[in-house]
């Protein structure tokens, strides 16, 4: 079995509100992260797939057919995108990094031929703003 990786990049706004919860509950949970008008990253996905190598091709999967699958399902509609308010699966779920990366693997797992999808990681990329948020 092979893996093999592919990144791409996307940049978002977002923020993270219990609607179960009071105001003051939320920011005790979320702190600044809980101001309704958002606050925005730079993304790094990086999403694995793993296969055997077909022997008349040479690929576990065509590496650009895969990048073309991760910009439609993935930067196309995330990409400076204000998560919670237009992105159908975070209507009503948290977007944290963590359920950034669960939609992702939803979007994609299906989506994906010839190889089965090993890994998606989701993560922000350092910026000067880093501390807003608590960052973890």
């Amino acid at each position: 079995m092979v893996l093999l990786t592919r990144k791409a990049e996307f940049s978002a706004s977002h923020y993270y509100y219990n609607e179960a919860w009071s105001q003051a509950e939320n920011e005790k949970v979320f702190g600044k992260c809980a101001n309704r008008n958002g606050h925005g990253h730079n993304y790094t996905l990086e999403v694995t797939v793993a296969g055997e190598i077909d022997p008349v091709s040479g690929f576990v999967v065509d590496l650009k057919a895969l990048k073309d699958v991760m910009e439609r399902e993935v930067v196309q509609v995330y990409d400076h995108r204000h998560l919670n308010l237009e992105v159908p699966e975070f209507r009503s779920v948290i977007p944290t990094t963590e359920n950034i990366a669960i939609a992702i693997w939803k979007r994609l797992e299906p989506k994906i031929a010839g190889a089965r999808l090993q890994r998606v990681r989701v993560y922000e990329m350092p910026d000067l703003f880093a501390d807003y948020c608590g960052e973890r």
